[in-house]
């Protein structure tokens, strides 16, 4: 009788304890620019929904990845998301993963991380061992398998919807267009029958339905590959945005002179989209497309905001949206991700909750995949010593004011660090040293180097310093000894 009364006061406690977690929504995109929020007043678009997220939490303005090891930027934004560790120790940690997988592949034995997985490590396996309910859909683009990791997995996609020959190098003036956004008959977003956005609601209003009737706390994992190119939405999405609402780039140039030094040639496959030298009309073609399929996903977020509100849920769910990188379309002459520029590694971050305050913005600065080590604050999670990324409750609570410097990295050719209002960009390879006033000129096109060299040594310290806490070996000293 004993035994049983304290198995059902346990039972209680571990109910009670379970309940008092709170769930936690994650909202991601992908390659969505920091100014594509109309509410913020920086892009002329249309985002109802986002706009009502905004009025309803914290928007942190100041948001950055890291960089990457890899053309495709996503990835390793989403390694470091998924394994809390900084830029260059997610690469060996990806490396690790990868060589688990394939029977053929020696191990390297200077690569010391764990495997991730199989270790229970990974971001999703650790909310599940503090109780949660996990759940994905979406881009998942992580080496590890997202159905080994997830308590409930659906329509697990690739890096992005198969892009065609005729989506590339276009528009040309003068010449008819041959890819249309909204012809299912180029398939991409559109293979399967149905908009991978509107699958991706589909499958998060299911999850959400399931987790209504569930006493234990979630965990929700929403990835779309919106707005990565195709670029592609229904046409009445495009026909909102004729190209005469379409606004030129302040910073637009033809042809960026160091695209090819920096490792954004025209054999790179996002440059390849549009034709060059860059044209007003490409860049707002391409424009109009990039806001309709972002406008197109927003009413796709309004769906699970709904079902969330359904579930009954709510007031106890924190939900966090951002996305993994930013995008130029035509900034610089730029068409990627591929770059350390503000409009490619700054991106949207909005925190919603019970204490967070509502239509408020914080300039601190912030990673985005600080939000993984949020969750794990917030979810009473254990927090390996790995973990590197920071937790924002500090930052909401008026406790900490975030990073005292930002590092980015991309392949060998690019470095920068973000301390205050200014920026130090590095080309190594042309080499060639930048500095920019980011407050005064926030489209970086003043290079204020010339008068300021005091200053860019002291931020080029900082980068040593952000070197070492990366993981970064690449040898800048020798490039430019006169900052050092």
């Amino acid at each position: 009788m004993r035994r049983l009364l304290l198995s059902i006061i346990l039972g209680t406690c571990l109910a009670q304890a379970a309940e008092e977690k709170p769930n936690i929504l994650f909202i991601f995109s992908d390659d969505q620019c920091f100014e594509t929020i109309g509410t913020l007043g920086l892009t002329d678009i249309d985002t109802p929904h986002l706009d009502k997220l905004v009025a309803q939490g914290t928007n942190f303005t100041h948001a950055y990845n890291m960089g990457s090891w890899s053309g495709a930027v996503c990835v390793a934004s989403r390694h470091m998301l998924n394994t809390g560790t900084f830029v260059w120790h997610a690469e060996k940690i990806s490396q690790r993963i990868n060589s688990s997988k394939q029977k053929n592949q020696k191990p390297n034995p200077n690569n010391q991380w764990p495997d991730f997985p199989a270790e229970n490590l990974m971001w999703s396996q650790l909310m599940e061992q503090a109780g949660y309910d996990t759940y994905f859909t979406g881009k998942w683009h992580v080496k590890a398998k997202a159905e080994d990791i997830f308590t409930t997995t659906k329509n697990v996609r690739g890096g992005m919807p198969k892009q065609t020959p005729e989506g590339y190098n276009r528009p040309i003036d003068g010449q008819p267009d041959p890819w249309s956004p909204s012809d299912p008959v180029h398939g991409g977003f559109w293979e399967g029958g149905k908009h991978w956005s509107e699958v991706v609601a589909d499958d998060a209003e299911e999850f959400l339905t399931t987790a209504s009737q569930d006493d234990d706390p979630f965990f929700m994992y929403i990835a779309f590959n919106a707005p990565h190119d195709p670029r592609q939405a229904p046409q009445e999405y495009v026909d909102r945005y004729p190209l005469d609402r379409i606004q030129m780039p302040e910073n637009f140039m033809a042809e960026y002179p160091y695209k090819d030094d920096i490792d954004c040639s025209a054999k790179l496959r996002d440059e390849k989209l549009a034709p060059f030298p860059r044209t007003e009309n490409a860049v707002k073609v391409n424009r109009q497309e990039y806001y309709a399929i972002i406008t197109h996903m927003d009413d796709q977020i309004g769906r699970i905001l709904d079902a969330l509100e359904k579930s009954g849920k709510k007031d106890n769910t924190y939900i966090f949206f951002t996305s993994d990188h930013g995008l130029a379309v035509g900034r610089h002459g730029l068409m990627g991700k591929q770059n350390l520029f503000d409009h490619s590694i700054r991106v949207p971050m909005l925190a919603i909750g019970p204490d967070i305050e509502a239509g408020a913005e914080n300039h601190s600065p912030v990673y985005l995949q600080d939000v993984m080590a949020t969750a794990l604050d917030l979810g009473q999670a254990t927090v390996p010593e790995h973990v590197q990324f920071q937790s924002l409750k500090p930052i909401w609570q008026g406790k900490s004011e975030g990073y005292d410097a930002i590092y980015g990295g991309y392949l060998k050719g690019q470095r920068c660090v973000i301390k205050g209002d200014h920026k130090l960009l590095l080309f190594t390879r042309v080499p060639k040293v930048q500095l920019f006033d980011l407050k005064a000129d926030p489209f970086e096109l003043k290079d204020i180097y010339q008068g300021n060299e005091a200053l860019a040594k002291e931020l080029f310290q900082d980068l040593l310093a952000l070197q070492k806490e990366t993981g970064d070996q690449l040898d800048i000293v020798s490039t430019f000894p006169e900052l050092k």
